[in-house]
C-alpha cells in the first residue's frame, strides 16, 4: 500500500513523463512540482527507477484484476475481450500519461529491473487472454483455425497499436468512442463464422 506522499509522487512522475519525456523526470522536477525539497523525495523512493516500478507495480495490480475478472466471469469469451478493451481505453482516457510509461520501451532499455517488471505483465495478461480466447474456441464462438496463442497476440497488438495512435495524435479523439469501433473490428476478426 502507497502513502499518501508516495502516490502523490507517482501522480507528479506520470505527468512529468507525459508533458517531458522521460528526461523531464528527475528528482529535482518532483520536488519542484510538489513543492517539497528533493531529499524529501528520496524518503520515499530512492530513485527514478523506483518510482518506474511503484508505477508498474499499480498497473500490473490493476490490470491482473481486470484480466482475472474477466476470466471468471460467466459470459461468452468475446464479451469478456470487449470487456477487456472497454476497460482498458476507460483507464487511459481517465490518466493518459499511464500510456507514456505503459507503452514506452525507451524507459525500460538499459534497466533489467523495468524489462523484467514490464515483460511479467505482458505474459501474465497474455496468458489469461490466451485462456479466455481457447474458452471461446471449445465453445464454438471463436475462430479455431488459428492458435489461440495467436490470436492473444492479434488482440493485444490491436490494443498497443491504437493506444499509441491515440497518444501520438495527441489524444486528439475519443479513445473511448474509436476504441469501441476497433472493437467491433477486432471480434469480426476472431469470431467463428
Amino acid at each position: 500500500m502507497k502513502t499518501e506522499r508516495q502516490q502523490e509522487i507517482i501522480d507528479v512522475a506520470l505527468r512529468l513523463i507525459n508533458e517531458k519525456g522521460i528526461q523531464g523526470l528527475t528528482m529535482k522536477n518532483i520536488s519542484r512540482e510538489i513543492g517539497i525539497s528533493e531529499p524529501a523525495i528520496y524518503r520515499h523512493f530512492e530513485n527514478k527507477i523506483e518510482i518506474l516500478l511503484a508505477i508498474l507495480d499499480l498497473f500490473k495490480e490493476s490490470t491482473r484484476e481486470i484480466f482475472e475478472k474477466e476470466l471468471h466471469s460467466c459470459i461468452s469469451a468475446t464479451e469478456k475481450i470487449e470487456h477487456l478493451f472497454t476497460r482498458h481505453f476507460e483507464r487511459f482516457a481517465g490518466n493518459p500519461s499511464l500510456v507514456s510509461v505503459i507503452f514506452s520501451e525507451e524507459l525500460f532499455r538499459g534497466e533489467p529491473v523495468l524489462m523484467k517488471k514490464i515483460a511479467d505483465v505482458i505474459d501474465k495478461n497474455a496468458t489469461i487472454l490466451t485462456q479466455i480466447i481457447k474458452q471461446g474456441q471449445q465453445n464454438g464462438e471463436i475462430r479455431d483455425d488459428i492458435s489461440a496463442d495467436h490470436l492473444a497476440v492479434t488482440v493485444m497488438g490491436s490494443l498497443r497499436l491504437f493506444v499509441k495512435i491515440w497518444q501520438f495524435s495527441g489524444y486528439s479523439f475519443s479513445i473511448k468512442e474509436d476504441g469501441g469501433k476497433l472493437l467491433t473490428s477486432v471480434k469480426i476478426l476472431i469470431q467463428k463464422n
